[in-house]
């Protein structure tokens, strides 16, 4: 491990863009697939490994769907939700928004009450016993349609739970234009919660003006293709308009074609509000840690540098003043005594 590896294993961070089933460890995977054996998924956790390795997007999205398939009942998402701020806590991750598909579990059975009251349970225990502060972004599955958005805003609405800060729109964005999830993005905003759609990562910039138009965003999942628009980057950098940026998923997922070509150096040099994400980090190999370390030799940063970008997440998350206080004052203290 480098000096600078060291320097962000320990490094308090938060994370605003990472998936709630997409975190499921191999260990954890391995053992749902064993309490489920007619799953396709295998329950040896090194064969995950060659399980986990995408063709393209839309071969990542079958993996992805075959993974949420093991979660069927409320005892298995508290289980999940648990161990996911478990790997937080071994990170230093103080403060996660979880992107939570809701519609996944409940239309394999699990009744919706049963669902919030099983991620609030493990949220409530994740701060008290680990020190991890889990948030909430219930998000639409856009491979699902128009019915999925319906039942998402529901939830998100009829039941908010109390860890609830934002709603969001992931899955495949070829062929499932963001204009159309308008009326429900309406509904949660006018609920108070926050707008965080996925756009602009396998198609073009446009579509990242959409979620910008129409779904009000407020950050934007992914936005690689942002840099292919000049107007686009000055109208991100000059609103503070955050980038939930994900290298290695990006690279799994096709979306680059290497991590030496990833756009995040046009972004930060436009001034965009930049910050460093995992995703699916055990399907894509990777981890909070790594992308900062990734990001870090991308952007030829220094130990202050990479404070600065933990900071960046700090600024960008839904945290109140307080927090976001509390944990700025943290990351500059590790800091400090680190170059002390």
């Amino acid at each position: 491990m480098s000096v600078l590896d060291s320097f962000i294993a320990g490094l308090p961070k938060a994370e605003l863009h990472v998936h709630h089933v997409g975190s499921a460890s191999p260990r954890i995977v391995a053992e749902l697939a064993a309490r489920h054996p007619d799953s396709p998924v295998p329950t040896d956790p090194e064969a995950l490994a060659d399980f986990f390795t995408f063709r393209d997007f839309a071969h990542f999205i079958e993996v992805y769907l075959s993974v949420v398939d093991l979660i069927r009942d409320a005892a298995d998402v508290r289980l999940l939700t648990y161990e996911v701020a478990r790997d937080m806590a071994r990170q230093n991750i103080r403060y996660a928004e979880l992107t939570v598909t809701p519609y996944s579990s409940t239309r394999r059975g699990i009744p919706d009450e049963a669902f919030v009251e099983a991620i609030e349970d493990a949220r409530k225990s994740a701060e008290a016993e680990l020190g991890v502060v889990l948030r909430w972004c219930f998000d639409i599955p856009g491979e699902a349609g128009l019915a999925s958005a319906e039942e998402t805003a529901r939830i998100a609405c009829d039941l908010k739970p109390e860890g609830l800060v934002s709603f969001g729109l992931g899955g495949p964005e070829i062929g499932v234009p963001r204009p159309q999830f308008k009326p429900y993005f309406d509904r949660a905003i006018a609920a108070g919660l926050h707008s965080v759609p996925h756009a602009g990562e396998t198609t073009g910039p446009q579509t990242i003006w959409d979620a910008l138009v129409d779904l009000r965003a407020e950050r934007i999942g992914h936005g690689t293709s942002a840099t292919q628009d000049p107007k686009l980057l000055a109208h991100l950098a000059e609103r503070r308009i955050p980038l939930e940026v994900c290298p290695t998923s990006n690279l799994a997922t096709r979306a680059v074609a290497d991590l030496d070509a990833h756009p995040i150096k046009e972004m930060v040099a436009a001034g965009v509000l930049v910050t460093i994400n995992s995703d699916d980090p055990p399907m894509f190999g990777t981890d909070l840690n790594t992308e900062y370390a990734v990001a870090a030799r991308l952007l030829d940063l220094d130990a202050t540098g990479v404070a600065a970008l933990a900071k960046n997440a700090v600024e960008a998350s839904f945290m109140d003043t307080a927090g976001k206080a509390a944990l700025t004052k943290e990351i500059d203290a590790y800091t400090a005594l680190w170059q002390g």
